[in-house]
């Protein structure tokens, strides 16, 4: 048994949609990173073959979640006949561009390949991976990575110290619809990996120089992302959405400028909720203030390193 495994959320530092393959998947450019906002797993060793997930995931059955079908494909591609027991505590929103679901899926990969002693090298689990999803393999793989194709082409890169303000907006965006827009940028002319060692300080960072193509599609989209990301702006927030959203986050050289940021921003959200609420309540309207538009607020550290990444011997 493996109890508080941990499943680090990850943010993309820049998305670029570079062209499309004739299946229809995008061609992207990215860089993926670790931060210190984790999912928790905790998983016991069962004599029989059964997977069971103890947790009850709102809208995910169980047959379905990435955690399940992880356990499965690595029964599949190694024989074992033992089965697992799999409790997930969520701390990564859903729908939010974060990876928690494919971060879930990776420890799961990672412990049980452990537990059930199936021995397989970390380019076999992550070749296992990609067959449940795009991102899956990244936290497989362990550090953080320029990637690119359809995500899967990754090589590992040194990034600054980071810390991170990670803004959850009251609406989830699903993935397809997003890589379905015609308005979507499919053409973003690809950039060179870079060493993002030397960039540790003054305006010369990876957050000021690229994009996220899919960021401008989803403000269209879901007005509820962009009232976030304009509340930020207001906030003196420069946020970027990770992934294909909804989550957003802003980059600081340090956590004490990080935590400053993220006081300044509580100010401004309760006096702004009261302004809200003091107006709308002369139409005797319900109102919840900023938080109609903004779900949570954390504050992480960019890691250096997958937590799991030494559990795989190759």
């Amino acid at each position: 048994m493996l109890y508080d495994i941990p499943a680090p959320a990850k943010l993309n530092l820049f998305l670029h949609v570079t062209g499309r393959r004739a299946d229809g998947y995008h061609l992207l450019q990215t860089v993926f990173r670790f931060i210190d906002l984790n999912d928790r797993l905790d998983i016991d060793v069962r004599p029989d073959s059964l997977i069971c997930r103890e947790t009850d995931l709102s809208g995910v059955p169980h047959d379905e979640d990435l955690v399940v079908r992880a356990a499965r494909a690595l029964q599949r591609h190694t024989g074992c006949t033992l089965g697992a027991q799999i409790n997930v505590r969520k701390s990564i929103p859903s729908g939010g561009g974060l990876g928690g679901g494919s971060s879930d899926a990776a420890s799961v990969l990672i412990a049980l390949n452990r537990l059930w002693k199936t021995g397989l090298s970390r380019t076999a689990l992550m070749q296992i991976g990609l067959e449940l999803g795009a991102d899956v393999p990244v936290f497989v793989f362990g550090q953080n990575a320029f990637a690119q194709g359809i995500g899967e082409n990754l090589q590992a890169i040194d990034l600054p110290k980071r810390a991170y303000i990670v803004i959850q907006p009251a609406q989830q965006v699903p993935t397809l619809g997003v890589f379905q827009d015609p308005d979507l940028t499919r053409n973003t002319d690809p950039v060179k990996i870079m060493d993002f060692s030397g960039m540790m300080s003054g305006t010369a960072r990876l957050f000021d120089r690229q994009h996220n193509d899919l960021q401008a599609v989803v403000l269209k989209r879901y007005p509820v992302v962009r009232q976030a990301f304009d509340w930020c702006g207001s906030a003196g927030l420069d946020v970027r959405m990770t992934g294909s959203g909804a989550c957003l986050f802003a980059e600081f050289s340090q956590m004490s400028d990080a935590d400053l940021a993220h006081q300044k921003m509580l100010v401004k959200m309760h006096a702004d909720s009261e302004l809200l609420n003091l107006n709308v309540s002369r139409v005797d309207v319900p109102h919840e203030g900023v938080s109609r538009f903004i779900q949570s607020v954390s504050v992480c550290d960019g890691l250096q390193e997958h937590p799991l990444r030494n559990w795989i011997e190759s």
